[in-house]
């Protein structure tokens, strides 16, 4: 008799383990058997768009009597019989994938049909967000598809680019090119690669366009920030020679133009840095993409890998040069700002020694007037004191009093004056020692 051993519980989990244990499985790729056509459409969207997709994927599941994505779904697929439809979205745009069965008679003799049109027109046309690619593929089951047909009906013959792919067992050629009806167009000559690797090659080409795409979108943030760069850069020389000839009067006005010219530099450095930032996240995509494909030349035929090479290394680096001059003069604008901030900072240290210094010989002179005046002082409370004794005399003469009023108060003058200057004395040196 087998015993099963009983089930261990585990400790508390972490509120987001399961959430981070799935996330190794997003978005995988499915199987693809050949032949089949495929719509790949990238929407870039914002967030309102993104969430008001989902209430569109919705509208066409409740048609065919299928329950809609709840409100964490960020990834879907859904076999609607005639069309299979895969729903992703991502941080800045929504990728919507159709993929029908492929008829292939006559394939490569007629203008093709791309699997969107099994879905409704109006409900395809009204897709949330702004269309940034749009990708018509075709996965064909073998090699009987020269590229002759291929390219009088399908692809433009002086754009082709093409390449084995999947470590040789399949072919793939595109064009790069926007074709009448609004999609780019690849074909996939599948040969002998089973449902799985098919569906994981599938999938890297499509995102190769997407990332490419998405990657691009840095490069007329980057020219629009050349334009202003450069004259902020002659703003900032023309402010630096006029410093360097300032005197003290001029400082304030430079200041202000120094501050203006800072508060421009950092708003475009905001406005364009997190662009070319995810720019510089799709370029490294593309290239890992294309990595992963495993492709090799085609005779007499450019890779995708030569294409990208030489077509996006001129727009990746202006976006990076554009990053770097941001960057670069932001610092040399924080540097001028620093130097005259201390140039100002001087100036005022030494204006505020010289007011000490005023403040001082004020305080000097304050001092011998306030002795000036005590001395004054001295002289007119003892006046006062003295009077005050010759009248006190002169009422005590007729008590007795033996001196004149006169003479009683030449004899009180010393000792009034004296004992005055001595109070004072005491009240200054009290003041002072508190």
């Amino acid at each position: 008799m087998n015993h099963v051993a009983p089930l261990q519980p585990l400790p508390a989990p972490h509120p987001l383990r399961e959430l981070l244990h799935n996330e190794v499985h997003a978005r995988p790729p499915e199987a693809i058997a050949a032949p089949v056509a495929s719509t790949h459409i990238v929407m870039w969207a914002d967030a309102a768009a993104r969430e008001a997709s989902r209430a569109h994927l919705a509208l066409l599941l409740r048609n065919h009597h299928r329950p809609p994505p709840d409100a964490d779904t960020t990834h879907l697929r859904v076999d609607l019989g005639p069309v299979r439809i895969r729903w992703e979205v991502h941080t800045e745009f929504v990728a919507w994938t159709f993929t029908v069965p492929l008829h292939t008679e006559g394939f490569g003799q007629s203008e093709p049909v791309g699997a969107a049109a099994s879905v409704p027109h109006d409900w395809l046309a009204a897709l949330p967000g702004q269309c940034l690619c749009g990708l018509n593929l075709w996965v064909l089951p073998t090699r009987e598809f020269g590229s002759g047909s291929l390219v009088r009906h399908v692809l433009n013959e002086d754009a082709l680019v093409a390449s084995t792919v999947a470590d040789g067992h399949g072919e793939v050629y595109t064009d790069f090119a926007v074709h009448p009806d609004g999609y780019s167009r690849m074909v996939l000559l599948a040969g002998s690669m089973t449902p799985r690797r098919l569906g994981r090659l599938v999938q890297r080409l499509q995102e190769i366009e997407t990332y490419r795409m998405a990657a691009l979108l840095g490069l007329p943030a980057a020219r629009e920030a050349t334009r202003v760069l450069a004259g902020a850069e002659r703003g900032l020389a023309e402010l630096a020679d006029a410093i360097r000839s300032a005197n003290r009067h001029d400082e304030p006005a430079l200041l202000d133009r120094l501050t203006r010219l800072a508060g421009q530099v950092e708003s475009q450095y905001a406005a364009t840095h997190s662009r070319f930032s995810a720019s510089t996240a799709y370029f490294e995509l593309v290239d890992r993409r294309i990595a992963e494909i495993g492709e090799s030349r085609l005779a007499g035929l450019q890779t995708i890998r030569e294409f990208m090479d030489r077509r996006l290394t001129p727009a990746r680096g202006t976006c990076e040069w554009a990053a770097r001059r941001q960057e670069a003069l932001s610092r040399r604008v924080s540097r001028i700002s620093q130097l005259l901030r201390t140039r100002v900072d001087i100036e005022q240290q030494q204006s505020s020694q010289a007011l000490l210094a005023s403040m001082n010989q004020r305080q000097d002179l304050q001092l011998k007037l306030q002795s000036t005046v005590e001395g004054l002082s001295v002289a007119a409370i003892t006046y006062y004191i003295v009077g005050l004794v010759s009248y006190l005399a002169k009422g005590a003469q007729q008590l007795g009093w033996p001196l004149s009023a006169e003479s009683s108060a030449a004899i009180a003058i010393p000792a009034v004056a004296l004992a005055v200057w001595w109070s004072l004395r005491r009240l200054h040196q009290r003041m002072f020692r508190h």
